[in-house]
């Protein structure tokens, strides 16, 4: 049986999504955008990999701050 995660399954989405022109984007377009990054993020937050990947961003943060 296949399994397919839902967390690869919406980047594949994102990465799809994103390539498409720019100049056709309606402020609609920008919404979905902004939700489907939201919920991939949701998605990732949780695993090994979401929480090295904000434990960088928030050291760059702190470091930048100093």
């Amino acid at each position: 049986m296949l399994t397919i995660s839902v967390a690869v399954l919406l980047a594949v989405v994102i990465v799809v999504w994103l390539r498409r022109r720019d100049h056709a984007r309606s402020r609609s377009d920008e919404k979905l955008t902004v939700l489907i990054a939201l919920g991939f993020g949701i998605l990732l937050a949780p695993t090994a990999f979401g929480r090295g990947v904000v434990g960088q961003l928030a050291s760059g943060i702190n470091d930048a701050g100093r």
